[in-house]
């Protein structure tokens, strides 16, 4: 029942974290396009910086901003924080309950890093507390040169996904670089933006000029999130894609999507004030194809035992009756009832009608039976083999012989008869 209501509450999580961010990016959306697009204003009120007409759902809107204030403060002022408050908060409690909950499952791997649980549980909460520490020591230190600061800032992401790359397990990896970026664009929020648009408002309702300051900081923070967007969206999308998270340099395939991610965005941010800048548009979708092109499977041998392995290998084990199995591993092609054997040691704690690690089979794909993994021989090989991203962890223990046998099954099973 535990893991019934675990998964309940990760899907409600998060759905209310996909709700919150398309809330959130749709906002920010907006706005930017509003900034960039607004004209000079005619006839306007004093202290009017610019204007725009737009008609939408059988309506004209007249949106106008002051450069400062309006001559009269109005009574109901629109606040855009909630939205990203309800993002980063649904965001951390979705990875508290699946990732920091059972980080043997999902944080390590003992091929990139020998870490215990509570090593991986330190760490995966140090990194977005010291990124955000980081970032924004930088970005006070730099002040309002730019250019130097956004250098700055590149170097730290590319530092972050080498690092997340190299300590955790790839999935995990590439969505803690988006939990830190994401981290970071909240927290620009609360502690930069909000605080200087309230500091401003209150000098305006005391009668004083606002400090320009926080002002400035506020807008240099909001670009940053503007271009920080698309690479976050990929990277927490992108544990659908193993192919990319499992790549002998994942870091350098993360840091080209967020690349292109980031190009694709300025294109956007250019149309609205009304440049055509298809170079960047071009370029984000030549990253895009340069990458999948990389990362395009390559033919390789099936592989073999080791040279100096006995031929034969007997592992015991329980199945999940208790009772004691046994699976003969030896150079020549297995059968389905031999895999079958493998997979009721190795992976039927998740993959089962009754699992007993987490409350249904993912993808629904049971292997309690021959003839169920005669059916998915094609699924088994890509993620144990092919990808070597099953079991999770390897938390199973499933040993080199275990997915040679496999790879010579499923070569014998698409191999056509001669």
């Amino acid at each position: 029942m535990s893991e019934f209501l675990i998964e309940c509450a990760a899907l409600a999580l998060r759905w209310l974290h996909v709700v919150a961010a398309i809330a959130w990016i749709g906002e920010s959306f907006y706005f930017v396009m509003l900034d960039r697009a607004l004209k000079p204003a005619a006839n306007a009120p004093t202290g009017v910086f610019g204007e725009l007409w737009s008609v939408h759902g059988g309506g004209f809107y007249h949106k106008q901003k002051y450069l400062v204030a309006p001559a009269q403060m109005p009574q109901d002022l629109h606040w855009s924080k909630w939205k990203s408050y309800t993002t980063w908060m649904s965001g951390f409690a979705l990875f508290a309950l699946l990732y920091l909950w059972s980080p043997d499952l999902y944080l390590i791997d003992p091929g990139v890093a020998a870490l215990s649980s509570t090593q991986a549980v330190a760490l995966a909460l140090a990194f977005p507390l010291l990124g955000w520490l980081i970032y924004d020591l930088i970005c006070r230190a730099v002040g309002f040169r730019d250019g130097l600061l956004g250098a700055l800032v590149l170097v730290q992401v590319i530092a972050l996904s080498y690092a997340a790359t190299h300590v955790f397990a790839g999935r995990a990896a590439f969505l803690l670089v988006g939990a830190v970026m994401a981290t970071i664009m909240s927290a620009n929020v609360f502690f930069i933006i909000i605080p200087g648009q309230k500091r401003m408002v209150a000098a305006l309702a005391r009668g004083e000029s606002p400090d320009p300051l926080p002002g400035k900081r506020a807008k240099q923070r909001s670009v940053h999130n503007t271009y920080f967007t698309l690479p976050v969206v990929f990277a927490m999308l992108s544990n659908h894609y193993a192919t990319a998270y499992v790549h002998p340099r994942s870091w350098l395939v993360l840091l080209l999507f967020m690349a292109a991610g980031a190009l694709i965005r300025q294109f956007f941010v250019l149309w609205h004030s009304g440049g055509r800048a298809w170079g960047l548009l071009a370029g984000g979708c030549a990253v895009l194809l340069g990458v999948f092109a990389w990362l395009a499977p390559q033919a390789v041998p099936a592989p073999t035992v080791a040279a100096g392995t006995a031929a034969v290998r007997t592992a015991a084990t329980s199945d999940p009756a208790g009772t004691s199995a046994t699976a003969r591993i030896s150079t020549a092609v297995p059968d389905s009832t031999a895999i079958h054997k493998i997979l009721l040691q190795r992976c039927t704690v998740c993959h089962s009608a009754h699992p007993s690690m987490m409350a249904a089979a993912p993808k629904g794909a049971m292997f309690d039976d021959v003839a169920v993994v005669e059916k998915n021989a094609a699924l088994i090989h890509r993620q144990v083999v092919t990808l070597r991203i099953m079991p999770p962890g390897n938390v199973t223990q499933i040993s080199d012989e275990e997915r040679a046998a496999i790879a010579r099954w499923f070569e014998a099973r698409t191999t056509p008869a001669r």
